[in-house]
């Protein structure tokens, strides 16, 4: 818990149980990406906000080896998680008490082939991890191909996350954003799953894949996306926000 927004839920011998409908969408956009790839391709994930260690869990069980690194700055947190719910061994996930801009600033450059952006200071998304200055310095440490995936909060009609992916759109070719309908319509907060890359997106695959799940998440695409952000400027360092507060007791889900 964040206050009282949930934001983790693990359950350590089963990793591949998600329970959260973004979580679900995020890992569903590592299968039919990197965690596709040759099983003998060695691939670095890298996520900048640990939670749980939900995902990098899930990732250790459906593809082991798989070299992971976590940056977490609440050092209580990663104490509670590794003390609570401890790494299997041989896990392949490192964790890193720092925070996510720092934490990618020490990384060099053709470092990663995914990055996870799942990062909230209690509710909120920090704006340090929100403007271009940061999504430039997540795009030079890109491998060819690097798939990038943010879990970010909003309400219609979304001023903060249509700044924030103008900014990804910036450094990315391909971009995908989704959400419940329920979201997408103003009827409440909630989550924006934004995903992007320099290559390709399995935009089709993750929409069908997406469809079937027990609360659906529409998907924009295309021309769509660039319609959505409209004339929405990325935030920088100079005037970056967090994003909004949710309501009170909101689950993130």
């Amino acid at each position: 818990m964040a206050g009282d927004t949930a934001q983790s839920w693990v359950v350590p011998e089963d990793p591949l149980h998600l329970e959260f409908e973004y979580v679900q969408r995020i890992c569903e956009t590592l299968d039919a990406t990197v965690l596709a790839r040759p099983a003998d391709e060695r691939l670095r994930i890298v996520h900048l906000g640990g939670g749980g260690l939900t995902i990098p869990r899930y990732v250790a069980a459906r593809r082991p080896r798989t070299a992971q690194v976590v940056c977490e700055p609440d050092a209580d947190l990663v104490e509670d998680v590794r003390r609570l719910i401890p790494l299997p061994r041989h896990s392949g996930i490192k964790v890193r008490t720092v925070d996510g801009r720092a934490g990618l600033e020490a990384m060099p450059p053709d470092y990663h082939d995914a990055l996870i952006l799942d990062a909230f200071d209690g509710a909120r998304v920090p704006p340090a991890l929100a403007t271009a200055e940061f999504l430039a310095e997540v795009a030079a440490r890109r491998r060819p191909n690097a798939v990038f995936v943010a879990n970010v909060t909003d309400r219609a009609p979304f001023g903060w996350a249509r700044r924030f992916v103008a900014g990804v759109r910036a450094v990315h070719r391909s971009l995908i954003i989704s959400a419940e309908t329920p979201v997408w319509k103003g009827r409440r907060f909630g989550n924006l799953v934004v995903v992007a890359s320099n290559g390709p997106l399995p935009a089709t695959e993750l929409s069908r894949t997406a469809a079937r799940a027990a609360f659906p998440y529409r998907f924009l695409a295309g021309r769509e996306v660039v319609d959505w952000i409209g004339d929405a400027e990325p935030f920088t360092d100079a005037d970056a926000q967090a994003s909004p507060v949710p309501r009170r007791g909101t689950w993130f889900s």
